[in-house]
């Protein structure tokens, strides 16, 4: 399916999903359904079993909301409340690669994705800034970045609307590594073809597990658990692993 402000490649169980909105990769209705449908579309792919998303050009992951698109604000924040989720609650594991700056939406994605991979330049800083307009997150931050680095460094990024560099995101654990421009995308695709020879209903079950834990409490997460261990043991997948640890080689999931 082509899109106008998304670009997609599919190679190896992996699908980069690259936004491509000049000049900063903002989020206007248009994006915003494109971006929607490419969710949607490596969701039910069974040949894609890890995403990568990253912006394009060499400056910029996201600024955000797009202001010039204000008129359709109606569509485009709800919606980006509802795929951010959808991401969050992905069963397929999702990378972002920090290409540049992520303000906004662009860090609210980024904190919606399982792994962050930052890359480290000068102008590559991440923050919540909305405070700085008179308005607040309003596409998961408040909850997301403060699950992730905890409520008093959240509530001190957002009240101030504090841009951190890579270094600082690295450190309050906001991302996971850091790399440089020139290796930032074979980073991610190193960790996606690892993530890719992982057992992919194994995966889905314990992305599901975590997911439900988070958003409907422990015990709902408890039972996610239990269903996805009686999932797993009538698979092929769990056939292979016990044979190949028995035979000492490395497994070769299909997915079954």
């Amino acid at each position: 399916m082509p899109y106008d402000n998304i670009k997609m490649e599919k190679k190896d169980f992996i699908c980069t999903i690259t936004i491509d909105h000049p000049p900063v990769n903002a989020w206007n209705m248009a994006t915003m359904l494109d971006f929607e449908k490419a969710v949607n579309d490596v969701e039910n792919d069974k040949d894609v079993r890890v995403v990568i998303i990253t912006g394009a050009g060499d400056k910029c992951f996201s600024a955000g909301f797009d202001v010039s698109d204000a008129g359709n604000s109606h569509i485009t924040s709800p919606k980006g409340c509802e795929v951010w989720t959808k991401l969050d609650r992905f069963s397929k594991p999702v990378i972002a690669a920090i290409n540049g700056f992520a303000m906004g939406g662009g860090l609210e994605l980024a904190l919606s994705c399982h792994f962050r991979i930052m890359v480290d330049a000068p102008k590559a800083m991440v923050g919540l800034t909305e405070l700085n307009l008179g308005i607040i997150p309003g596409w998961g931050g408040t909850q997301r970045l403060m699950n992730v680095v905890g409520k008093a460094k959240a509530l001190d990024m957002i009240l101030f609307s504090k841009r951190l560099s890579a270094q600082e995101a690295l450190e309050i654990g906001l991302i996971n590594r850091i790399s440089s421009p020139e290796h930032l995308m074979d980073d991610a695709l190193a960790l996606a073809q690892k993530l890719a020879k992982r057992p992919p209903i194994a995966v889905a079950c314990v992305l599901r597990a975590m997911s439900a834990g988070a958003y409907e409490g422990i015990d709902k997460g408890l039972e996610m658990e239990r269903e996805g261990a009686a999932i797993v043991a009538q698979s092929k997948d769990r056939i292979e692993g016990f044979n190949a640890f028995l035979e000492k080689r490395e497994p070769v999931f299909s997915g079954e």
